[in-house]
């Protein structure tokens, strides 16, 4: 979904030799590695012609031909940097998960930890015979499926 659309001048190369055209970007709510993608009606615009084997972008202008490059490291970072930014998209998209997941199975705090209920079955042993205190210890016979 687009938020909106916006008409920017946008110029290649210096002033000595320039290309200036007036295009229509679509403005987008998402995070990403790049500031803007430059599609079909661009290049139809600007008379471009991309090469993406040698990562190269040429256009007529007035004097000569206008070459735009990049380097294959500069486009190795860029992948990787769009690689970890879309990874830790899908990992906070998972821990939302997660989190409503863990919501729903907490224990409810008001409930008394203390609040156990004897159970039918259940044998008392004295955890130390010999003591005086008579503490004791109830093991069940017949647990639950919980």
């Amino acid at each position: 979904m687009t938020l909106g659309q916006i008409e920017l001048p946008v110029t290649f190369e210096d002033p000595s030799n320039y290309r200036m055209e007036t295009l229509i970007f679509e403005v987008v709510g998402f995070h990403g590695t790049y500031h803007a993608i430059l599609r079909r009606p661009c290049y139809a615009k600007f008379m471009a012609v991309p090469n993406y084997t040698y990562l190269k972008l040429k256009m007529p202008s007035p004097c000569r031909v206008i070459t735009i490059s990049t380097s294959f490291q500069r486009t190795y970072e860029c992948e990787v940097e769009c690689c970890e930014h879309v990874t830790a998209i899908v990992a906070s998209k998972e821990l939302v998960a997660i989190r409503k997941e863990v919501a729903k199975e907490a224990p409810d705090p008001k409930r008394s930890a203390g609040s156990f209920k004897h159970v039918e079955g259940a044998k008392e042993v004295f955890i130390d015979p010999s003591g005086s205190k008579g503490k004791v210890v109830r093991i069940g016979t017949m647990l639950s499926s919980e």
